[in-house]
């Protein structure tokens, strides 16, 4: 008989979801992490604190009044580290309380230390004391995460030249910076630091940034970025990055060289399986640290599973959650539905960016019909009332038979607005229950029956025309 029947490595969002989802189904489960990453990379470097220093810098630099009260208005005139560290580390903590009590409410387990394999049924628990504990289970489930991808050939310090973890660390707000590629995450950080007032430059090689997102979405994203200052240097790539006294000097490939006090790079992620021994439970890992899985998230090991980031695309915490609770149904026999193809994406630039759904440009090239309907929030009370005139929703609605084909957001709440579109989407809805349907007023919500009222006007135009 072994310890426990669901050993989990990792407590971040698909652990947590794992072990309790286990627990929940009547089996002995614990959970392995080091004391101080309780919550993994999401609560403690990734997800939670950027989001709430995004909130921060909102708030202090006053950005989202400035529409109302003048462009010059702020609520703190020199914001330091310190403010933006200290709304940040309260909700880490808060966060890990939680995540403590939901683990101990639930019975599960919380063995403090650094996990590897012995052998496919046995892990080794390094608690940091020279002595290790062996642990033993019948189903094992790796939630490592990830770590940000670092290229050998930067000599990265944690003060000049950092990583998205580390950002967050900085000891002043940089007066200048380098962003070096322009992913979610390095857009993320790009716009919040242009709205501290950091002239921003991003570097990317590709020749244009969040290709994967509605085209007329991102170039209002560049405008507003632009209009902080922010310098896009596309199709572009870095040489080298010299560490000087007072700065960094970013030298591309082109020939071009740009100084700044700090140089961020966003350059991927990379598993963190290294220390996992995985050969010694019969497991390998690819270049990038990803393990492969099948559809019920089993690895090439038949008890042991692997969900969230460790496992590649789309490594977002949303998914990750899901795919830790169908690991340990399947684990443990549960019968289970698989996940929705409906995804919401959600990118924390300044505005913010969520869709659901396909973009233009994708039923372009399919050869699938579709009619736009546009709602900006400069039409709405709501848009006038939080002062926000650039923002927008798009529906792309099927001519034939109605059906939402993809909704954009882009502007305030655009992560929370999202979810509606994709209700209606996931229960096969059409544009017209959007028309019929009553919002309460005044709401940014309102959005979508305007776009929709937008989107039907303009197929009954069509229809009228082509007889």
């Amino acid at each position: 008989m072994h310890d426990y029947e669901v050993l989990v490595l990792g407590s971040g969002p698909s652990g947590q979801k794992a072990a309790i989802a286990a627990s929940k189904l009547g089996r002995r489960v614990a959970i392995v992490d080091r004391r101080d990453m309780i919550g993994g990379v999401c609560i403690n470097t990734g997800t939670v604190p950027s989001k709430t220093l995004r909130e921060a810098v909102l708030y202090l630099t006053g950005l989202s009044q400035r529409e109302l009260y003048g462009s010059n208005y702020r609520v703190k005139e020199d914001i330091s580290v310190s403010d933006l560290a200290a709304r940040t580390q309260h909700v880490i903590n808060r966060q890990t309380d939680v995540i403590r009590n939901q683990l101990s409410r639930n019975q599960v387990a919380l063995i403090s230390g650094a996990g590897r394999f012995g052998d496919p049924h046995t892990v080794w628990i390094d608690s940091g004391t020279g002595r290790d504990t062996k642990v033993t289970a019948d189903k094992i489930i790796i939630a490592a995460g990830t770590r940000p991808a670092r290229p050998d050939s930067v000599d990265f310090d944690d003060r000049t030249i950092v990583d998205s973890d580390g950002v967050i660390n900085l000891h002043a707000v940089p007066r200048s910076m380098v962003v070096v590629g322009a992913g979610v995450i390095g857009m993320e950080y790009a716009s919040m630091f242009a709205a501290l007032g950091t002239k921003v430059t991003v570097v990317e090689r590709r020749p244009g940034m969040l290709e994967f997102c509605d085209a007329e979405i991102v170039e209002s994203l560049k405008y507003h970025l632009r209009d902080l200052s922010v310098t896009f240097r596309f199709g572009e790539e870095v040489a080298a990055v010299e560490r000087h006294a007072t700065a960094a000097l970013t030298i591309l490939k082109s020939g071009k060289k740009i100084a700044a006090d700090t140089v961020m790079y966003s350059a991927g992620r990379q598993g963190q399986t290294d220390d996992l021994d995985l050969p010694a439970a019969g497991l390998s890992a690819d270049r990038r640290g990803r393990i492969e899985v099948d559809q019920h998230y089993r690895t090439a090991v038949e008890h042991i599973y692997a969900v969230g980031d460790v496992i590649g695309f789309p490594a977002l915490a949303s998914t990750s959650m899901e795919q830790g609770r169908l690991a340990a149904y399947h684990a443990c026999d549960e019968p289970t539905r698989e996940m929705h193809a409906l995804q919401p994406i959600g990118i924390y630039t300044i505005p913010e960016i969520s869709f659901v759904g396909k973009t233009e440009e994708e039923l372009t090239n399919s050869s699938t019909p579709f009619e736009v309907g546009i709602a900006r929030y400069r039409e709405l009370a709501r848009g006038q009332i939080l002062g926000d005139s650039y923002g927008m929703l798009k529906l792309l609605v099927s001519p034939e038979d109605r059906t939402l084909l993809g909704v954009h957001v882009f502007g305030t709440g655009a992560t929370e607005l999202v979810h509606i579109g994709q209700t209606v989407m996931g229960c096969g809805g059409t544009v017209d229950y959007l028309v019929d349907t009553v919002f309460n007023y005044p709401t940014l919500a309102e959005s979508y029956k305007t776009a929709a009222l937008d989107a039907v006007n303009k197929i009954r135009h069509i229809h009228r025309i082509d007889g």
